[in-house]
């Protein structure tokens, strides 16, 4: 009895499980699972990719790139704000030297202006009319014929100005009153006159000395005829010595003269004008400034005044030669009073 139980004993402390062939696959299996699971609970790092390791070069590249674009456009814009701050304020500060400075000039000039107004004497000064040298006579001649001797004395001189060159005058009116030439030079009388025209030259040239008024010829267009026929005479003279200077007052009355004298006499546009042969007036003292200029630089004005002018100005007095048509009594003064 004792020796069945110590066997049964024995037995059991020597009894180890047995596997079955299944349990033994299943128990492979999770052995091969731990495995498997191993790497991922392992923290060292895995081995290297070249495709990795060239996709991580080809960023970083692009990475730096773009840092040294950021930074070379900062450094641009950076300029950029110096030379606006600098060039800007510099053409501004230009600009504004600059417009001081044209604005002291111009205060200067306006204040010399200014004085030079101030200083200009607005009243009138009595015109001073010297003799003209051809009203100048022997003043010591004294007589028994008392003040008539000495009233007809500058009348006998001033009646021998033109005494010398008689023949020629009277010659050049001959020859006007015959058939007009239409094909003779410039500044020569194209046109013909008649014997009132010629005995009204005369009187002008022996009587008044070339210094003197005549009664109109009736009509304006008239008037141009007989200066046309003056200035071809004076022209024989005086030769390119004198300049005629025409006031009418008015520009409808100018173009008449021009239209007049350009046709009886030949000549063209470029005849009139400040530098030509005559030159024509609306106010009397532009024309005596003019005459004046002439005789500094010895030249000889031979003035002709439109009937239309009422009044003769007195500082045309003084010049040797002028001529003043005056109005008839049936004859219109002034083309103003057609309206």
């Amino acid at each position: 009895m004792d020796n069945q139980e110590l066997e049964a004993m024995n037995n059991e402390n020597d009894q180890t499980p047995e596997l079955t062939p299944t349990a033994e696959a299943e128990a492979a299996s999770e052995i091969a699972l731990t495995e498997d699971q191993a790497p991922e609970r392992d923290p060292s790092p895995a081995p290297d990719n070249p495709v990795m390791e060239l996709a991580l070069k080809d960023l970083q590249s692009r990475r730096d790139e773009l840092s040294a674009e950021i930074t070379l456009l900062t450094i641009r814009k950076q300029q950029l704000d110096a030379e606006l701050k600098t060039s800007f304020a510099g053409q501004s500060d230009a600009i504004a030297r600059r417009v001081k400075g044209f604005q002291e000039y111009l205060g200067g000039a306006l204040e010399d202006l200014v004085q030079s107004v101030e200083s200009l004497d607005l009243v009138v000064q009595p015109m001073v009319v010297q003799p003209s040298p051809l009203d100048q006579h022997a003043s010591g001649q004294q007589g028994l014929e008392g003040q008539n001797a000495v009233d007809t004395a500058p009348a006998m001189a001033v009646s021998e100005t033109f005494r010398p060159d008689e023949e020629l005058i009277r010659s050049a009116l001959q020859r006007f009153l015959q058939q007009p030439d239409v094909y003779a030079d410039p500044w020569s009388l194209r046109r013909s006159i008649d014997a009132r025209d010629t005995a009204l030259l005369e009187d002008w040239f022996f009587n008044q000395g070339g210094r003197g008024a005549q009664p109109s010829r009736g009509s304006r267009p008239r008037n141009i005829l007989v200066s046309a026929a003056l200035i071809a005479i004076i022209g024989e003279l005086y030769g390119d010595q004198f300049q005629c200077l025409v006031l009418a007052g008015a520009p409808e009355r100018l173009g008449e003269w021009r239209r007049g004298l350009q046709d009886a006499l030949g000549l063209s546009r470029e005849d009139f004008g400040p530098s030509s042969g005559i030159v024509l007036f609306e106010r009397s003292e532009a024309l005596v400034e003019r005459a004046d200029r002439l005789e500094e630089r010895g030249e000889v004005p031979l003035i002709l005044i439109d009937t239309a002018e009422r009044e003769v100005a007195i500082p045309v007095l003084q010049f040797p030669l002028w001529l003043a048509f005056a109005a008839g009594p049936n004859e219109r003064l002034d083309d103003d009073d057609l309206l």
